[in-house]
């Protein structure tokens, strides 16, 4: 090189020791004028480090504790988390009383106004994950979530392909995850979309059960956002469902684990979501067999997992049928039947979809049969149901 592009570049470096020296006095300035709001900066964007213990303040429950739908532990998880983490800025496609992801501790974040951190996206998803996305790229130590149904993912499907492509750390919330959103009708109601999500690489895609469950989701998403720069994709139910046995935010870090578990089983019901309850409820109906029930919440996750806990929890020679309200492709990397929905949706009230297209109690049973008996495949996938 000519030394004159020495030359250039010196003096480049001799500018900005001139930057860093003053950069310095005046952040030695603001240390001493507010300490507190200065350790809080040196935390969440110098440090980039959680706060300590912030995980403590996540809600835990138990069997015996009233189930509600995840979307209001979700609503849960990120109120408690909003009032430990100044660092956490997010909203929803006008869907925040819906997706129960408003910020009660904080007002809106708007122009002229920006000590707000709730943030009006409007009807514009893909413009939502963009921004979050270019949020989590500024590297200021914020973690963003953005929020709207499941369905409507496909929306900013390309900010979320992105967003793992570009080692995003943004948070997908999404509520009204399947076909128990009902009365909306098949096109709010997710078939396919879960399960091509699965399918971007170094997107976590998680489908919580209960409390414990969304507990342990916020915090899986949190620490992908602000230590690992990744995104998660979260998704919640509308409907109530039951607290389980043996959930809690370690088991849902290991992405599968059983809440119903035998030394010997005779098969295994795989399940996720709103599914595990049906499950938990088909093996009592089941007393006669050793069935053990598995909640997966995230298939990535269990990737994850060493090749000892994944062939204890899923051991070689015993039947597996999965349950999902979803299309059952890709369950064969864990299962050898399949209870699923490869048809679209229908209206009617939720419950009634659920229990049309098969996720129920009796179906579950028939087709834990008639794998136990040899059958293998999908075993059942919605198609019996009358529109």
């Amino acid at each position: 090189m000519p030394p004159s592009v020495y030359d250039v570049y010196k003096a480049h470096a001799a500018e900005g020791a001139k930057k860093q020296g003053a950069w310095n006095e005046l952040w030695a300035e603001y240390q001493e004028k507010e300490p507190e709001l200065a350790k809080q900066f040196k935390r969440c964007v110098l440090d980039k480090e959680l706060p300590e213990g912030w995980e403590d303040v996540l809600p835990k429950a138990t069997p015996e504790d009233k189930g509600k739908a995840t979307r209001l532990h979700s609503q849960d998880c990120l109120n408690a988390l909003a009032n430990v983490m100044p660092e956490l800025i997010g909203g929803s496609a006008d869907l925040a009383p819906s997706n129960m992801t408003l910020m009660k501790c904080t007002g809106d974040f708007l122009k002229g106004s920006f000590e707000g951190r709730n943030m009006r996206f409007g009807i514009r998803e893909f413009g939502m994950g963009a921004v979050c996305n270019a949020i989590s790229l500024h590297k200021t130590g914020l973690v963003p979530y953005c929020a709207t149904f499941t369905i409507f993912s496909d929306y900013m499907r390309n900010a979320i392909r992105l967003s793992a492509l570009a080692d995003c750390g943004t948070i997908f919330v999404t509520t009204h995850d399947s076909i128990a959103v009902g009365e909306d009708g098949p096109t709010h109601q997710p078939i396919e979309t879960i399960p091509s999500l699965r399918m971007i690489p170094k997107l976590t895609v998680i489908r919580p059960a209960d409390c414990n469950e969304s507990s342990g989701a916020y915090k899986i998403a949190v620490e992908k956002s602000k230590l690992h720069s990744s995104p998660t994709f979260l998704a919640f139910t509308r409907q109530a469902l039951p607290n389980l046995p043996n959930s809690s935010m370690e088991n849902t870090a290991k992405g599968a684990y059983a809440v119903i578990e035998f030394e010997d089983p005779d098969i295994i019901l795989i399940g996720t979501g709103s599914e595990v309850s049906v499950c938990v409820d088909a093996a009592k109906e089941m007393s006669d067999k050793k069935v053990q029930v598995v909640s997966m919440p995230s298939w990535e996750l269990f990737r994850e997992q060493p090749d000892s806990y994944k062939d204890a929890l899923l051991p070689k020679g015993v039947p597996k049928m999965s349950v999902e309200a979803a299309v059952t492709m890709g369950w064969g990397e864990w299962a050898d039947a399949f209870v699923g929905i490869n048809v679209f949706g229908a209206s009617a009230p939720g419950g009634t979809c659920m229990e049309k297209f098969g996720f129920n109690v009796p179906n579950v049973v028939s087709c834990a049969e008639r794998c136990l008996n040899g059958e293998r495949g999908t075993l059942s996938d919605g198609s019996q149901a009358k529109h």
